[in-house]
């Protein structure tokens, strides 16, 4: 479910708050094979199957900046801010690839709004986000994003 919330005020009466999970999306070979190609990165492990069914993972893995790339898709599912008049991805403060993202499998984000600051015209959003596979032990991508929200 989506935590829906009224403006940079809202925003602020969350602070330290989860704010849910979303939905799994499952990881498929073509969407890696596309990845591959559109970032020059075609390392076995991701895009040669059969090479990868003998390595350390037993198959191919999603990339990792492919697995972070997922946040724009998986995030507004978990928080939808209304009333501003624009969002920005502004940056990471931390960013960590604990365990392998397997082709196949799916995945979904939890998301807690660390902090809200204000910066000119809007705020700077901290949020702690955490890409898991389903039913693996640990994370798959901890990251910590920022966001700008212009009112």
């Amino acid at each position: 479910m989506t935590t829906v919330v009224q403006g940079i005020d809202g925003l602020k009466e969350l602070v330290g708050t989860e704010l849910g999970t979303s939905p799994p999306m499952r990881i498929t070979q073509e969407a890696v094979n596309l990845f591959a190609d559109a970032t020059g990165d075609h390392q076995w492990i991701h895009v040669d199957v059969e090479r990868a069914r003998a390595g350390p993972f037993g198959g191919p893995i999603a990339h990792g900046y492919l697995t972070l790339s997922l946040l724009p898709s998986l995030l507004p599912t978990v928080l939808q801010v209304d009333g501003i008049s624009m969002g920005v991805n502004y940056g990471l403060n931390r960013l960590r690839f604990p365990s392998p993202v397997p082709v196949g499998s799916e995945v979904a984000c939890t998301a807690t709004l660390v902090a809200v600051d204000d910066v000119p015209g809007g705020a700077q959003v901290t949020l702690a986000t955490t890409i898991t596979v389903t039913g693996a032990a640990k994370p798959s991508c901890v990251a910590e994003v920022v966001f700008r929200y212009y009112v």
